[in-house]
């Protein structure tokens, strides 16, 4: 990364160039923290400085309430054409292909899932292989209805990793994630949200603003309730079927809220109509 994450509190929230200026940390609104994919010239491929910064980076956005939700979105008219494969020259092309599928891009799609606050992916165009993945970690996505989203392993000679068509499943099913990887069809927006792969669609030119909507409403809600229900529901995705102590886990979870400051607050709040003033406990 070219600069210091961001800091608690009094930490400095000026824009900041990431991954050679492939990458864009900005803060838009209230609590809200945004990653841009830039480098539009070729349809903001998933680089390896990329990868490793969006790794990096979300770890450090995790600082008490300070930011409560992240956008990831793209530069100019694409959100991302997925790996950056054919920068690879010939001659180490099977271990660079392998390296960057295997390590940078796993880590960076475990950084999404394991952030302990919502991450809301504003798909504001083209958004394609390893691009879609990145979109389907995020947990909603909002989409230009004239966005084209698509699997291309099968024309590609690629046999996908199972912990990404696991998410694929998860979010689509079975005969849809089939028709995604075995077809290779590219899915318009209308169509992506008829099938559950997206959560809204808009005009490309209202993408933006739509998603720091929904990044504002998520982010105005209760600290200790987004963190909670995210791990529960990503707990409850990995593991169908809970242990003792993960039923456990998620009962004290749940059962720590009723003592906290926020719950209080929030009933308060709801009672007098007006905003609450989170304090993250």
């Amino acid at each position: 990364m070219t600069s210091e994450g961001p800091e608690s509190g009094s930490g400095t929230r000026e824009p900041r160039e990431l991954a050679s200026g492939e990458l864009i940390l900005d803060f838009p609104a209230d609590a809200v923290a945004r990653l841009t994919l830039n480098n539009p010239g070729k349809r903001n491929p998933l680089s390896h400085a990329v990868l490793d910064a969006i790794a990096e980076t979300l770890p450090l956005l995790d600082h008490g309430i300070d930011v409560r939700c992240v956008v990831i979105t793209g530069a100019g008219k694409a959100f991302s054409a997925g790996y950056d494969i054919g920068a690879i020259p010939d001659d180490t092309f099977e271990r660079d292909a392998e390296a960057l599928v295997a390590h940078p891009f796993t880590a960076a799609m475990e950084a999404i899932s394991a952030h302990p606050f919502p991450v809301i992916a504003a798909i504001n165009g083209h958004c394609l292989g390893g691009g879609l993945e990145l979109a389907v970690r995020c947990d909603v996505r909002v989409c230009a209805a004239e966005a084209k989203l698509g699997m291309p392993p099968a024309k590609l000679g690629l046999i996908y990793g199972h912990t990404g068509l696991e998410r694929f499943i998860d979010t689509v099913g079975v005969p849809r994630t089939k028709e995604l990887f075995l077809t290779g069809r590219v899915f318009d927006g209308a169509r992506a949200e008829e099938i559950g792969l997206v959560h809204e669609v808009h005009p490309a030119a209202e993408i933006g603003d739509r998603a720091l909507e929904m990044a504002a409403l998520v982010a105005g809600n209760a600290p200790l309730s987004l963190r909670g229900n995210k791990y529960a529901i990503e707990m409850l995705s990995q593991f169908p079927r809970l242990s003792p102590k993960q039923v456990d886990e998620l009962v004290a979870l749940r059962e720590s809220c009723f003592a906290s400051e926020d719950f209080k607050e929030g009933v308060r709040a709801f009672g007098e109509k007006r905003p609450p003033e989170w304090k993250g406990r």
